[in-house]
């Protein structure tokens, strides 16, 4: 019966994430976007790098994180297995050219993810606790007016509550105490229970205790992540020149069976690009926006540049560090005693050790995958417990975030065979409501950007001026201050 349920699931999520749903809706959302908005996230990119790692938070606007902490939020839940496991399968049954098109996707996944941010504090409003609420679950019913808007946020707090628990959860806990027991021999129990203790700690506090975990955290893990991959860079800098001439030449020609590489033509590297790359950095799929409602900002427009630079971060640098490890040391060729390709769930940890002495390669991995994982953990609890309380409302949040914490146990302890297939589809569908709404509702961001980009050009404008050349336009004094529910 298990198997049967798990090549069902597969076979849901071979078409979701196939080359006729969701990689031509996601890359022609990205690249619609990034016509309509004057490719923002090349023009804007360092503006939002200062205003999310420098300025961190608007003074005197409205929020319950900073924007810097609502940054290291989205980084947490897309910082994870995706950037080791995730780019190793990519690599490994794509060929190294799915690593240009993970870039591609990277790239016009900024100006999604741009939109999807602007729109998460656009319309975002105050719970009964007083907390900032917003993201697709909010802003699809309140910008799309009538039961269509209404079917889409339904549909996405569904998907979101039920991912939540797959990919955000047991996923997560089943790759830490895995590799922990590989490595160290550490119980995959003892994982268990330490990883519940620690979640709920941290969980039981809500997004302010999320925002402060998370800023100090999140820099620290990606910091020593890229800096092992720089070290095998730097000692392999000869060899870098030809991997990055193979995987541009590899991403428009496929790669032929050598050995125990599997070989895939143009499409199939194409397909496990952007699937993969929007597993890892999650552009279109509406997430991060959820984070971005609760930042301390001054209008919607700069939280959703600060926003942008999460998948850059992501994608273009800590995505890149591991596929140019991978295919600078020729991991992606490895095979084991019987001439077959090692699997993706060891090849970034054999790349590491051949490119590290002794076995501080595996140590480095395993370590990272830890810390990757469970900070996925954290920023996916926050993405659940919104959009449960947008099915249930706020009674049910507090019981939320305790059973989300006892069933990371579970993710540790028990074979997840149909749990990864079930994340999967679970994320796509989570994307099609949102991709559908960035589409319906771009006017607007549009229309908004361009006016506050023209009266704030620098981005240095103050919450006051702000205020100033805002005053009079449509929503402006309801999202100021509250007052009632936006309109468009």
């Amino acid at each position: 019966m298990a198997e049967t349920i798990e090549s069902v699931l597969n076979t849901i999520s071979s078409f979701i994430w196939g080359p006729w749903l969701l990689i031509p809706l996601l890359l022609g959302t990205g690249l619609y976007l990034t016509i309509r908005l004057g490719g923002i996230q090349f023009l804007k990119l360092g503006a939002g790098l200062r205003l999310g790692l420098l300025r961190r938070k608007d003074e005197g606007s409205d929020g319950d994180i900073s924007q810097f902490q609502a940054l290291t939020t989205a980084l947490a839940a897309t910082v994870g297995t995706g950037n080791i496991v995730g780019v190793a399968t990519a690599i490994g049954i794509g060929g190294p050219g799915a690593l240009f098109w993970m870039w591609v996707t990277g790239l016009l996944g900024m100006a999604s993810k741009y939109a999807e941010a602007f729109l998460g504090v656009r319309y975002r409003s105050k719970d009964s606790a007083g907390e900032q609420n917003g993201g697709p679950q909010m802003y699809l019913e309140r910008g799309i007016k009538g039961p269509l808007g209404k079917i889409l946020a339904t549909s996405f707090a569904i998907f979101t509550v039920l991912a939540c628990f797959g990919i955000g959860n047991m996923t997560q806990g089943n790759s830490i105490a895995a590799n922990l027991e590989r490595s160290f021999t550490i119980p995959t129990w003892v994982t268990g229970v330490a990883l519940t203790i620690f979640a709920m700690l941290v969980l039981v506090g809500g997004i302010k205790s999320i925002g402060r975990v998370t800023a100090g955290f999140v820099p620290v893990m990606i910091v020593f992540y890229v800096l092992g991959a720089l070290y095998i860079l730097i000692a392999n800098i000869v060899d870098v020149p030809a991997a990055l001439g193979l995987i541009f030449a590899d991403a428009f020609t496929g790669s032929a069976a050598v050995g125990g590489f599997t070989g895939s033509v143009l499409i199939i590297a194409i397909q496990y690009g952007v699937a993969r790359g929007i597993f890892s950095n999650e552009s279109g799929m509406g997430s991060a926006a959820i984070a971005a409602a609760a930042a301390q900002t001054s209008h919607p427009v700069r939280q959703g540049l600060v926003s942008m630079t999460q998948t850059f971060i992501d994608t273009i640098i800590v995505v890149t560090m591991t596929g140019l490890v991978i295919v600078t040391t020729g991991a992606y060729a490895f095979v084991d005693d019987n001439g077959e390709q090692i699997p993706a769930s060891l090849m970034t940890g054999e790349a590491f050790t051949h490119g590290l002495p002794g076995e501080w390669g595996h140590w480095v991995v395993t370590i990272a995958l830890a810390m990757f994982a469970f900070s996925t953990i954290l920023g996916w609890s926050y993405y659940g417990e919104r959009n449960i309380e947008k099915l249930f409302g706020r009674r049910v949040v507090v019981p939320f975030r305790v059973f989300f914490s006892l069933v990371v146990f579970v993710g540790c302890t028990t074979p997840l065979g149909a749990v990864w297939a079930f994340s999967d589809v679970m994320n796509g569908l989570m994307a099609l409501p949102n991709l559908i709404g960035l589409i319906i509702l771009s006017g607007l961001i549009v229309r908004e950007t361009k006016f506050y980009m023209k009266n704030d050009p620098k981005l240095v404008a103050t919450t006051a001026q702000v205020d100033a050349f805002m005053k009079g336009q449509p929503g402006w004094h309801e999202w100021r201050y509250h007052e009632k529910n936006l309109t468009s």
